[in-house]
């Protein structure tokens, strides 16, 4: 496998990589695709004035994954971690965690102190929310019926202290 290497620079060309990235998990809506494409774009248009960060995993100049956070207003140290996604064909191999622990380390160097991840209750998301469990993200909340009846809000929490 080649090595893996890490960018937080966000270029034009990264927009349509997630995209991709998005499309490819077959988990997410049209609007949701709409978002992660919003997010990058604003990130384009605005620069250091965004609230957005982005972390991207690349494998031979190929982007096979991002993470998109930012620090919640009004907080000390509390960040929201919005997305992270990996290109279907580069799932099970372990690098969904090696881009979280990446991220992890650059919000911790920031001042960030806790992470809030959200994700829906569906079976779907199951192996979702067994990978953030696994990383030491503990059940913070369960809204339910959230995005839709059936569809209930899972927020996830980690401290970084």
């Amino acid at each position: 496998m080649n090595e893996i290497t890490y960018r937080q620079h966000i270029k034009s060309s990264d927009v349509e990589a997630i995209a991709s990235i998005v499309q490819s998990s077959g988990f997410f809506s049209a609007a949701e695709l709409d978002i992660a494409i919003e997010l990058a774009q604003e990130k384009l248009d605005l620069g250091e004035d965004s609230s957005y960060q982005f972390l991207f995993a690349e494998q031979n100049s190929f982007v096979i994954g991002y993470a998109c956070w930012g620090f919640i207003p009004a907080t000390t140290g509390s960040v929201d971690l919005y997305w992270i996604a990996m290109r279907e064909d580069s799932r099970g191999q372990g690098l969904g965690k090696k881009l979280l622990l990446e991220t992890e380390k650059i919000i911790r160097a920031s001042s960030g102190l806790k992470i809030y991840v959200e994700t829906s209750s569906r079976e779907q998301y199951q192996t979702t929310r067994r990978f953030y469990e696994m990383r030491g993200y503990q059940q913070a909340a369960f809204l339910e019926d959230f995005y839709a009846p059936g569809d209930s809000k899972v927020i996830y929490l980690k401290n970084l202290k």
